[in-house]
């Protein structure tokens, strides 16, 4: 299919490159693939001046070009000049193929003139027409930067003329060094803004109802995220109102940061459209998005603005009215409450089964709901040991699918059968939240497969304190009614004591204990005031910040300031998620993670002083340096994020947001996690839906509630992407990711740089059920670390920092920018904060 056309007048940039062509000034075109040379065309001899003027013509022609390539447009500007000098102008004739579908490609070409088709294999040997290229657009960007198969065979339809530029010409000028790397934006659930309105419902008809059912099974993002059931479409329904829109009004705009509300369409149509970011096309964008509609219309019985919805990102597109129309509107807190009603009617049948174990009789219903919540589930497979006999035990199960052996010096004492559609359960292993005492039997599994849910004694005393002061708190007197609980599950039990569920901040002190709670380098540094420090420069930006460079004015140390805006954080209703981020870097004491040293308020920031590390982003690391393959620099950085996870772990912090962009290097190679915005102390499971997507887990995607587990999936996410260069699920659509995702690594190619060892431990961590990740299953992290994979891998001599980095980056002082890219134009947009009085921030400053 060929583009549509246009009637926007041609650049004149493309128009001097046309007109040019055939007397290019740069030097001789050649024939493609080793064909003849071809001169120039007879005309009218010109002056030197005239070929001189020409040439100058052409050469800003070709760095206009270049301009439009968004690769290139990461180059600093005083670079461009170089790289238009590194073009060669090449030719082909109709009927020729420039780059082949699965060949490794080393150059990269754009069309000065004339016409190409991209075509995509079926896999069976016919091919399929997805673009027209023409003047302008390019392809082959990608193979600057590595070597990786092509994605798709470009062949010409017209005689064509291209510039080429090669990948060695491009790393001999040291270009590739100089590509500044883009982030992936993570997305949060967020508390949300304050500012829904939302409206009364009304009243439907059994037909309204209908049409609301159908246009939300029709739903293709819906049907992939959640199931929906009657019951959902029935409460999904009965929350909706209705709001009329006038012909030409945008009911949603493109990048609109307050997602508040789905729309289903009653009456009328409405036209989607998303801005152009470039009137050029690239080959390999247009492959990658292929799938993806740029322009639709939604009619009756048609829905948008689900996605923002769930995952709090900007809006994807503008939709407008072409009509008169009405809409039903569904406000983000019902959809998401609605969406997420199975955990709750989860959690309830998880205290139904506690209400099995009798050791438990004397807790509350509040108590055991807060045990519901932090219970984890576990698969076992058939003939796998849950206990065994004289092991020291920390772990309470309730089992509620499967059949177990008790076992008793050799010999079968009884068997438990328990089954989740009878709703029967078998507890075992509950005195261990008594005692650390040895077990007193051997358990295994005889079904196929045991379902169950798991409990450490340290949750329990986390959540309750320990069981044994429970007893002891016994009141001799019955309390003559039932006091108000909630949430109630089930009948009521009458409260004989003081419900005892500890606050978050409690449970995080008796995790890292106080005397941890404070870091060795900020004892060592004694206290830095704000005023102290001056700033040097900017090392990277953010959504709603900034993190620059300061300096001590007289110790000369060096910091990463940490600078959010008030007005964005009180906008987009993250003043939860920030303070979270304080907690959490204060709980944290490690050396694969960065150290917060000290926390500032100003009228309109926030600050957060933190440790520096001045070797750069590990992402652009490895598109700098073309890392992505190597075995040696993968292990190195992998170990790092296992050191840094086993810390967040221990101390019950699930990390939710890794990726390249948030590892960074410092001076010596060593790595450290940074950016703690979604991180969050958890006992159990949490629901908030966050992350970036390229590592989204299924649990995230489903609203299923997610554990520590979810880290795990992110890290066989990211070896994947350092050993080959992308991530295993990528798409240039959210939606299209989750799809693959929920189809499993085993769609995933893995290429020939991921053979046996790495292959395996990927597949290994990128479990769909999060109780079989190998970090997750009976041995836990030892598993990771015994993998074939690490053999030959010191992990004593990592942990002691002794080991050598594969990689010492260049720094050659403690204000020493050259690592980091981000210049002042990439600068979020600041929102002016007005003090609401609400004193949200009163206890951020240290």
């Amino acid at each position: 299919p060929r583009r549509a056309a246009t009637t926007a007048a041609v650049p004149a940039h493309r128009a001097i490159l046309q007109r040019t062509v055939m007397g290019c000034s740069l030097g001789s075109k050649v024939q493609g693939d080793g064909g003849s040379q071809s001169g120039s065309k007879p005309g009218r001899k010109l002056s030197e001046r005239e070929l001189a003027q020409e040439k100058n013509e052409e050469y800003r022609a070709i760095m206009a070009f270049l301009g439009e390539v968004p690769l290139f447009q990461r180059l600093p500007k005083d670079r461009h000049p170089i790289l238009a000098s590194a073009c060669i102008p090449w030719h082909f004739e109709a009927g020729q193929a420039v780059i082949k579908q699965g060949e490794n490609g080393c150059e990269f070409f754009v069309i000065r003139s004339g016409e190409a088709q991209v075509l995509v294999s079926d896999g069976h040997g016919s091919f399929k027409q997805v673009a027209t290229l023409q003047s302008g657009d390019y392809f082959g960007e990608k193979a600057l930067l590595r070597n990786e198969p092509r994605t798709a065979t470009v062949k010409a339809l017209t005689e064509i003329s291209t510039l080429k530029i090669t990948r060695e010409k491009f790393q001999e000028l040291n270009l590739h060094e100089q590509v500044q790397c883009q982030s992936r934006k993570a997305v949060a659930g967020g508390a949300g803004t304050g500012e829904i309105q939302v409206r009364p419902p009304c009243k439907k008809t059994t037909e309204e109802k209908r049409l609301i059912a159908e246009a939300l099974q029709r739903n293709a993002n819906m049907q992939v995220i959640v199931s929906l059931t009657e019951a959902r479409m029935e409460e999904l329904a009965c929350v909706a109102w209705t709001e009329f829109v006038p012909e030409g009004q945008e009911l949603i705009q493109e990048g609109d940061l307050m997602a508040n509300y789905f729309y289903i369409v009653k009456e009328g149509s409405f036209q989607v459209h998303k801005k152009m970011a470039s009137t050029v096309q690239s080959a390999e964008d247009v492959v990658t998005r292929r799938d993806s509609s740029k322009v639709a219309t939604i009619e009756k019985g048609g829905s948008f603005g689900e996605l923002a919805l769930l995952y709090s990102a900007p809006r994807s597109a503008t939709v407008q009215a072409l009509e008169d129309s009405v809409v039903w509107v569904i406000d983000r807190n019902n959809f998401k409450s609605i969406l997420m009603k199975v955990s709750k009617t989860q959690l309830k049948q998880y205290v139904q089964y506690l209400d099995q174990c009798k050791l438990l009789d004397e807790l509350t219903v509040t108590e055991k709901h807060a045990i519901a919540k932090a219970m984890v589930e576990v698969h076992f497979k058939q003939d796998e040991v849950i206990l065994r006999q004289g092991e020291p035990g920390n772990t309470f199960y309730v089992m509620y699918e499967g059949e177990v052996s008790v076992i008793v010096d050799g010999v079968e004492k009884v068997r438990l059968r328990a089954g989740a559609s009878q709703r029967t359960a078998q507890p075992f292993g509950e005195r261990a939240l008594l005692t650390n005492e040895p077990r007193a039997a051997t358990v295994q599994v005889k079904s196929r497969i045991a379902l169950a849910l798991a409990l450490d004694k340290e949750s329990f005393d986390l959540l309750l304190g320990p069981l044994e002061d429970i007893f002891k708190q016994r009141t001799q007197t019955q309390a003559s009614s039932c006091l108000p609980c909630w949430p109630c599950f089930g009948s009521c039990r009458r409260q004989t004591r003081p419900v005892t569920v500890r606050s978050r901040a409690s449970m995080a002190t008796y995790v890292t204990g106080k005397a941890k709670a404070a870091r060795t380098q900020e004892k060592n540094r004694g206290q830095v005031q704000r005023k102290d420090l001056q700033r040097i420069g900017l090392l990277g930006c953010g959504a709603f910040g900034a993190v620059e460079l300061w300096e001590h004015r007289e110790t000369g140390a060096s910091y990463a300031m940490k600078v959010l805006s008030k007005g964005y954080i009180v906008k987009m209703g993250m003043q939860e998620s920030v303070m979270t981020e304080k907690f959490v870097l204060q709980m944290t004491n490690s050396s694969f993670i960065i150290a917060l040293f000290e926390t500032f308020t100003g009228k309109q920031h926030l600050y957060f002083l933190l440790e520096p590390a001045l070797g750069g982003e590990l992402h652009a690391t490895y598109n700098r340096k073309g890392f992505h393959g190597s075995e040696e620099h993968a292990k190195y950085y992998i170990g790092g994020v296992v050191s840094a996870f086993e810390h967040f772990h221990e101390r019950r912090i699930i990390y939710r947001d890794l990726k390249p962009e948030n590892l960074l290097l410092n001076s010596l190679g060593q790595l450290k996690i940074t950016d703690m915005g979604l991180a969050k102390f958890v006992i159990g499971k949490t629901y908030t839906t966050c992350g970036t997507p390229d590592y989204f887990a299924p649990e995230l995607i489903m609203s299923a509630g997610h554990t520590s587990a979810l880290d795990w999936w992110t890290l066989g996410i990211l070896i994947f992407e350092l050993m080959t260069g992308r991530p295993p699920f990528q798409s240039a659509h959210p939606m299209q990711i989750y799809a693959k995702v929920m189809k499993g690594i085993g769609k995933a190619q893995f290429p020939p740089k991921c053979p046996g060892p790495v292959e395996r431990l990927v597949k290994s961590l990128l479990r769909k059920e999060p109780s079989e990740r190998i970090a997750v299953r009976p041995g836990g992290l030892s598993n990771l670390k015994k993998h074939a994979w690490f053999a030959g891998f010191d992990w004593e001599a990592f942990r002691a920092l002794t080991m050598q980095p594969p990689y010492k980056p260049v720094v050659r002082s403690k204000s020493d920018l050259a690592n980091f890219s981000a210049r002042a134009e990439h600068m979020p947009r600041q929102l002016e904060y007005h003090d609401d009085g609400s004193g949200w921030d009163k206890d951020f400053a240290t």
